[in-house]
C-alpha cells in the first residue's frame, strides 16, 4: 500500500511540474539586452519594470541632461525613457506570460452525477486528462522556447533601430544648429551689405538697380535664416521625441560641432562587410530560428490534426440497491481517439510543408538583403567620407584664402565692399557645406552599423503581425 501511494505520488508531482511554467521575471529584458550587447553604447540598459529602478533611471535622466547631451548619451536616454520601447518590451513580456500559459496543462476534469431510481442509488466519477497536452509537452517546450527567442530576436532588433535613429537625429540636430549659426553669419553679412546699399542709394552713390539687387540678396538671406531655425527646431524636436522628453528637458543642450572625420586609417574597412552581416545581422538570426521550428512542425503537424483530441479519464461508480443497502464499485477507464474517417492529416502536413518552404526562401531572401545591403552601405559610408573630407580638406580652406585675398585687395581700394561681402558669404556658406557633409558622413556611419548588426531599415516587423503569423500553424495538443 505504501509503495502504491508512493508510485502515485510521483506520478502526481510529475504532473504538476509538467503543467507548471514559469515566467521571466524581468520580461526576457535580459535576454534582449544580450542579444543588443556590443552593438549600443556602454551603460546603455533597457527600462527595467519595477518602480525603483525607473525612478533611479529618471533620476540618471535629470543628471545626464544637465550637461550637454552627446550621441551615446541621447541613446541611453532613449532606451531608457521611449514610451515605444516599453511598449514593445511590455509585449514581449505578454508573450512569455502567454508562453508560460500555452505550457501549463489544462486542468484536469472531475464529474460528478448522481442518479437515482425506485430500486438503487447510483453516484459516478470520473477524472479526466488531455493526454496529448502531457505527451506533446517537451515538443511544445522546444518549440515554444524558439517562439520566444525569435521575439526577443525581435525586440532586440527595434532596441537597434531606436539606438540608430536617436543617433541619426542627435547628428541632424547638432548639424542643424551648427547650419544656423552660418546662416546667421551669412545673413549678418547681407544686412550690412543692404544697410550700406541703402545709405549710398540714399545720397545718390547707388542706382535704383544696385540698391535693389543688394535688397534681394538680404531678403534671400532672411528667408535662408528663417528655414534654417525651423530646420534647427525641427530637429530638436524629434531629438527629444525619440528620447521620451517633453516640457523643459526638451530644451536640450547640444554640443557645438559634431565629431571629426575619422582619419582615413580609422575608416571601417569593406571587404568583410558580407561575412560579418551573414553572420551577426539580428533579422537573418531571426529568420534562421523561424526555419527550424517550421522544421520541427511539419513533423507533427499531420499527427497533430488526426490525434490532436486524444483524452484518458479515470472512473469510479458507486450502486446502492434501496431494499438490501448493498453497494457495488465498479472502477475504470476511457480512452477518447478521434476516428481518422474524414481528415487524415493531408491539409496540415502540406501546409506545414509549404510554410517550411516559405521559410526557407524567407531566409534566402534576407540573407541576399543583407548581402547588398552591407556592401552598399559600406560605399555609400566611404564616399561620403570622401565627400566630406575633401570639402574640409580642399573646398573650405581655398574658400578661406579666396576671403584673405578679397580683405587684401578691399584694403588696396581695388574690389567694393560689396565684393568682399559677397566672397564672405560664400566662405560661410562653404563652411556649411561642410557641416552637412560631415553630418551625411556620420549618417552613413550609423546606417552601415545597423546594416551589419542589426537588420535593415523597416524591416522589424509589428509584434502583432508576428503573433499572427505565429499563430496561424499550430502545434499539437493546441
Amino acid at each position: 500500500m505504501t509503495r502504491r501511494l508512493s508510485t502515485l505520488g510521483a506520478a502526481v508531482a510529475a504532473l504538476l511540474l509538467a503543467g507548471c511554467a514559469s515566467v521571466a521575471p524581468d520580461g526576457l529584458r535580459g535576454a534582449v539586452q544580450q542579444h543588443a550587447q556590443g552593438r549600443l553604447p556602454a551603460g546603455a540598459d533597457l527600462p527595467a519594470p519595477d518602480l525603483a529602478a525607473r525612478q533611479q533611471a529618471q533620476a540618471n535622466i535629470a543628471a545626464w541632461l544637465q550637461q550637454p547631451v552627446d550621441a551615446d548619451t541621447a541613446v541611453r536616454i532613449a532606451l531608457l525613457n521611449n514610451p515605444d520601447l516599453q511598449a514593445r518590451l511590455a509585449q514581449l513580456a505578454l508573450q512569455d506570460a502567454e508562453r508560460a500559459q500555452a505550457l501549463t496543462l489544462i486542468n484536469p476534469t472531475l464529474s460528478l452525477a448522481r442518479l437515482t431510481s425506485p430500486h438503487e442509488r447510483e453516484i459516478e466519477r470520473q477524472l479526466g486528462l488531455n493526454v496529448v497536452q502531457l505527451i506533446t509537452m517537451p515538443w511544445r517546450a522546444r518549440w515554444q522556447g524558439w517562439q520566444m527567442e525569435r521575439a526577443t530576436l525581435d525586440a532586440a532588433q527595434q532596441v537597434l533601430a531606436l539606438a540608430a535613429d536617436t543617433r541619426r537625429a542627435w547628428l541632424r540636430a547638432v548639424a542643424a544648429r551648427q547650419v544656423l549659426a552660418a546662416q546667421e553669419r551669412m545673413h549678418a553679412a547681407a544686412q550690412v551689405g543692404g544697410e550700406l546699399a541703402e545709405r549710398m542709394a540714399r545720397v545718390g552713390n547707388f542706382s535704383r538697380l544696385q540698391h535693389a539687387q543688394q535688397l534681394s540678396v538680404q531678403h534671400d538671406s532672411a528667408a535662408q535664416l528663417a528655414r534654417a531655425r525651423l530646420a534647427a527646431a525641427l530637429e530638436s524636436e524629434q531629438l527629444a521625441r525619440l528620447m521620451g522628453l517633453w516640457g523643459p528637458q526638451a530644451e536640450l543642450a547640444l554640443p557645438d560641432r559634431l565629431p571629426a572625420l575619422p582619419a582615413a586609417n580609422d575608416l571601417r574597412r569593406g571587404d568583410d562587410a558580407e561575412a560579418t552581416a551573414l553572420r551577426e545581422r539580428l533579422d537573418v538570426r531571426a529568420l534562421r530560428r523561424d526555419l527550424d521550428s517550421a522544421a520541427e512542425r511539419s513533423g507533427w503537424a499531420g499527427v497533430g490534426a488526426v490525434f490532436g483530441d486524444l483524452g484518458l479519464s479515470y472512473s469510479r461508480n458507486t450502486a446502492t440497491e434501496r431494499a438490501s443497502g448493498h453497494s457495488e464499485v465498479t472502477r475504470g477507464w476511457e480512452l477518447d481517439i478521434a476516428l481518422p474517417l474524414f481528415d487524415w492529416g493531408g491539409a496540415a502536413t502540406a501546409g506545414a510543408r509549404a510554410g517550411l518552404q516559405r521559410s526557407a526562401a524567407q531566409l534566402r531572401a534576407t540573407a541576399l538583403d543583407a548581402r547588398s545591403q552591407a556592401r552598399s552601405s559600406w560605399l555609400r559610408y566611404r564616399t561620403a567620407w570622401d565627400l566630406a573630407q575633401q570639402q574640409q580638406a580642399e573646398v573650405v580652406p581655398l574658400s578661406q584664402l579666396r576671403q584673405d585675398e578679397a580683405v587684401l585687395r578691399y584694403n588696396g581700394m581695388f574690389i567694393s565692399t560689396w565684393e568682399l561681402l559677397a566672397q564672405a558669404r560664400a566662405t560661410t556658406q562653404a563652411v556649411a557645406t561642410a557641416s552637412e557633409l560631415q553630418r551625411d558622413f556620420w549618417l552613413t556611419e550609423v546606417d552601415l552599423q545597423l546594416a551589419l548588426h542589426g537588420s535593415s531599415p523597416g524591416a522589424v516587423a509589428a509584434p502583432d503581425s508576428r503573433a499572427a503569423a505565429a499563430s496561424s500553424t499550430s502545434a499539437p495538443g493546441h
